[in-house]
């Protein structure tokens, strides 16, 4: 998870009747935009959260989104591409 200076954090409620907690990033305290997060959040509070799988940030207007730190698929087709191909079973004969 990445965030920057005004982005949003929601952090959706866990059971039922709980509300979400909806809040702005004021300061970010990890390298590279990563978490923990000092969040001033809607009701009024600031606390220093570590998000967990049940958060959300939404970026400010205005700014990209950070790019995925995931695999490509580029290198995933390539490689599928050889090994994905019918044999066919003919000699050439």
């Amino acid at each position: 998870m990445q965030a920057a200076i005004g982005d949003r954090l929601c952090i959706r409620g866990n059971s039922v009747g709980t509300p979400d907690k909806i809040g702005e990033i004021v300061e970010v305290k990890g390298k590279a935009g990563e978490p923990p997060y000092l969040v001033r959040f809607d009701d009024g509070h600031t606390g220093l959260v570590f998000p967990g799988p049940d958060a959300v940030v939404e970026a400010r207007k205005g700014r990209a989104k950070p790019a995925s730190r995931g695999r490509g698929t580029s290198a995933g087709a390539s490689a599928k591409s050889g090994s994905a191909r019918k044999k066919t079973g003919k000699t050439g004969k």
